[in-house]
């Protein structure tokens, strides 16, 4: 597993709801990272499970976790 970190905004539908916000998670895929990281803020934020959250910025691999 990767783990990946994301800086950068974060977008409620088409609004700039924070202008710069930083996390990291563990993941198989960016995919599945940039998935994980908008569950992280919509559970930070109180926001609903159906709000469309779009992270726009790049992810960075941070490092390899070996088993």
């Amino acid at each position: 597993m990767n783990q990946y970190a994301y800086d950068g905004p974060v977008m409620e539908f088409e609004n700039c709801v924070a202008h710069r916000w930083k996390s990291t998670t563990y993941a198989v895929s960016e995919k599945k990272a940039r998935s994980n990281l908008v569950y992280q803020f919509k559970k930070q934020h109180n926001r609903l499970p159906n709000t469309r959250i779009t992270l726009p910025g790049k992810l960075i691999a941070a490092g390899e976790r070996r088993k």
